[in-house]
């Protein structure tokens, strides 16, 4: 098998790589490890800045989304239980966010694919990547037994922290940024509807909460707990009070309670790793970074990384130029650095840490009094919530 771009991992960032080059007349292959419903079933946030709207839109898989997404003009953050609203829509010039679950972005990347006959080949065995160093690189995998190999361009490592892409570059070609925080999320999915029509981050002396939707009867919130904590030994009646006792009485008052569907725990890091390209293997969406879940950036840092490598891909096959190619990696980071600072400030103001100090606490308290008393704190809270410019 011969293609163009080669496309490891099945997931947002892989398929909508895919099919923005597709669009463009670049052949492309994407090889996953996994069958297709267990991509499906990975539960993820799903608040969607305008930009990342607009490629999906571009890459003609945004009918569904602009139909069933829910618009957002603003969000909340709590503290001490009082409540501050931002409006987005206000501070930024008419910016705001798509509530649009990630599992139904990644739906309607894999029906767009299979619709127009490309190739994804799933459950690909002990995938490898050859050569990428040199002219001419490849891919080889394993599935029904049998060994395979691809032959493409390019390489687009799109298969997560734990994918074969980024541990194949040879140690000491790119160097790795990493905190680990000292405790998770627990999460609760169920049918019913929000507390709230817009997000609420709230901080609490028992730790932080968030309460947000999947749409107008699906509700999915979430509680600071500590790493080793486990989700069977949480009942749903210990989860809804829990979560209560953390948000102020009015959103605590309009809480409906049902049965989960889903329960889990979700560690928290933030990760890097530069340079982003390593001869014809470029790394992108969480195999080249992670931010913790405050401030719903994972799947919009992948989709930015998207845009960048699918202009640079193009460029290089449209107009024979490598420009976008060769700063890929630097125009990325960039980005990257700077959603990993928000993401990294609202984790440490709303979050309560082991071992913290009075200090710290005050420092957190007076993060938010500075917020509640200033426009200008807001505006660019505001801004980087809805997504700095591509």
């Amino acid at each position: 098998m011969r293609t163009q771009v080669a496309i490891i991992g099945a997931g947002p960032a892989g398929l909508l790589l895919g099919q923005l080059l597709h669009k463009a007349g670049v052949d492309n292959v994407i090889l996953e490890r996994k069958y297709r419903d267990y991509v499906l079933s990975r539960i993820r946030a799903g608040v969607l800045e305008q930009g990342t709207v607009d490629l999906l839109t571009k890459a003609g898989v945004g009918a569904r989304l602009c139909a069933e997404g829910l618009s957002h003009e603003g969000f909340a953050l709590g503290f001490a239980n009082r409540r501050l609203r931002i409006d987005l829509k206000g501070l930024t010039g008419g910016k705001i966010v798509t509530v649009y679950g990630q599992t139904e972005v990644t739906r309607d990347l894999m029906d767009a694919r299979a619709a127009v006959g490309l190739t994804t080949i799933y459950e690909a065995d002990d995938v490898t990547l050859h050569d990428f160093d040199g002219v001419n690189p490849r891919v080889s995998w394993r599935k029904d037994g049998a060994s395979r190999e691809l032959a493409c361009d390019f390489i687009a490592g799109c298969d997560g922290f734990h994918g074969v892409s980024r541990t194949s570059i040879p140690a000491g070609a790119i160097e790795m940024f990493e905190r680990v925080y000292p405790f998770g999320w627990l999460g609760v999915l169920a049918d019913v509807p929000p507390c709230s029509h817009e997000l609420i981050y709230a901080g609490h002396d028992r730790g932080f909460a968030l309460c947000s939707m999947r749409s107008a009867i699906r509700s999915r919130y979430y509680i600071q707990c500590p790493l080793d904590a486990n989700p069977a030994t949480w009942s749903d009646q210990m989860f809804w009070d829990e979560l209560r006792r953390r948000l102020d009485p009015e959103a605590a008052s309009h809480v409906v309670t049902g049965p989960s569907i889903e329960k889990s725990i979700a560690p928290l890091r933030s990760f890097v790793a530069e340079p982003l390209r390593f001869g014809k293997l470029f790394l992108a969406g969480d195999a080249a970074h992670i931010v913790p879940p405050t401030g719903a950036k994972g799947l919009n840092l992948a989709a930015s990384d998207v845009h960048y490598l699918s202009e640079a891909l193009i460029e290089h096959y449209g107009e024979k130029s490598d420009a976008g190619i060769d700063g890929y990696s630097a125009k990325a980071l960039d980005r990257i650095w700077k959603s990993e600072r928000f993401s990294w400030a609202m984790t440490s103001m709303l979050h309560r840490f082991d071992r913290q100090n009075s200090f710290e606490r005050r420092m957190q308290e007076a993060e938010f009094l500075y917020l509640e008393g200033s426009i200008a704190a807001r505006t660019g809270l505001a801004e980087n919530y809805v997504g700095l410019p591509f």
